[in-house]
């Protein structure tokens, strides 16, 4: 496997092959989490050309996709967090753009792929904290206790870095009411 990092994705071909994966990776999620955790097409393809979001590509021996995520430090390209959040909490880090964000890790359910997702998070984190900076990620409840990815991410880090340091920097949570006596 090999990592290359890529400004923007023009190629008509591989956004189709990155949308497949990212698609499969992604859809079961939109049932289990309140929050649709799979960009419509066209948003996807606006992020594979944004120049301000780096993608990783995880690429087999052949050159064949097997993996990917998006990263940035400009927290205006990211959709649906509010870079104001980040500026008022590392009012410093964020002067200086060193607070980095990732949008998804998608990686194909194949043998071939396994060490994809390790391979793209370590990637992603050699570039922030060669810039002394940290790193943010959402993930639904769901990922969490069924995949267990705040404690497998924080793992993976630790390992990394030697020293990691993990917090839940916000929650939301989603409540409906109902009338049981009123139908």
């Amino acid at each position: 496997m090999v990592i290359k990092v890529v400004e923007q994705i023009n190629d008509d071909e591989l956004i189709e092959s990155a949308w497949k994966m990212y698609e499969e990776s992604f859809r079961g999620l939109n049932a289990l989490a309140v929050q649709r955790h799979l960009m419509y097409r066209n948003e996807f393809d606006e992020v594979m050309r944004d120049g301000r979001v780096q993608k990783y590509l995880s690429l087999d021996d052949e050159g064949n996709l097997c993996g990917m995520s998006t990263y940035t430090n400009d927290l205006d390209a990211m959709p649906l967090i509010s870079p104001q959040y980040f500026e008022r909490r590392w009012p410093e880090l964020y002067a200086q753009r060193k607070i980095w964000y990732c949008g998804f890790v998608a990686v194909l359910p194949t043998p071939a792929a396994r060490s994809s997702f390790a391979d793209l998070v370590e990637a992603m984190y050699l570039l922030a904290a060669a810039q002394n900076g940290i790193i943010g990620l959402d993930f639904c409840q769901h990922n969490d206790e069924a995949r267990k990815m705040s404690r497998v991410i924080r793992l993976m880090l630790h390992r990394l870095s030697g020293n990691c340091d993990a917090s839940m920097m916000d929650a939301q949570q989603f409540w409906i009411y109902q009338f049981p006596q009123a139908a």
